[in-house]
């Protein structure tokens, strides 16, 4: 229960986000943003539009990556790049937007699928750094680590 109330959170505290900046999240953004939070692991757009079609039978492709770019777009979610599938940002609603305004790292467990993000300051200011001294802005990075999640090294 407790699960559902912390979704129900973040979804309130994603339409506060959205009216801070002039959008909306209209009833199908709210519920794709809803299936992604409520998601195991990260989802992919076709997973997502199988859920998605219980309650909107009409529903197609465009439909969830319209909602899904609006989401990127806003920092509700991220993409991680290598499972082509999205997972609820874990600091959404906090006043970013597009460029997520907070560094963004995921570990992805290769047993079990398990991916969490975590935000580390010095990872990014080694990015940051290591690009300068190529002559090189960056202007955005996100790092996807593979490795074993706690769960599964301990099996």
């Amino acid at each position: 229960m407790a699960e559902a109330a912390t979704r129900e959170k973040a979804l309130q505290e994603a339409e506060l986000a959205c009216a801070r900046r002039g959008a909306q999240l209209t009833p199908l953004r709210r519920q794709v943003l809803e299936l992604v939070l409520g998601a195991e692991a990260p989802i992919g757009a076709y997973a997502l539009l199988d859920r998605l079609k219980s309650s909107r039978p009409g529903a197609a492709p465009p439909t969830v990556y319209r909602a899904l770019d609006f989401l990127l777009e806003h920092g509700l979610v991220h993409k991680v790049e290598r499972l082509n599938a999205y997972i609820g940002c874990s600091d959404a609603g906090h006043g970013h937007a597009h460029d997520h305004g907070h560094p963004h790292q995921f570990l992805i467990c290769r047993r079990c699928g398990a991916t969490m993000e975590i935000a580390d300051h010095a990872v990014a200011h080694a990015i940051a750094e290591a690009a300068a001294r190529a002559g090189f802005v960056a202007v955005e990075a996100t790092v996807e680590i593979e490795g074993i999640c706690a769960r599964c090294a301990a099996t």
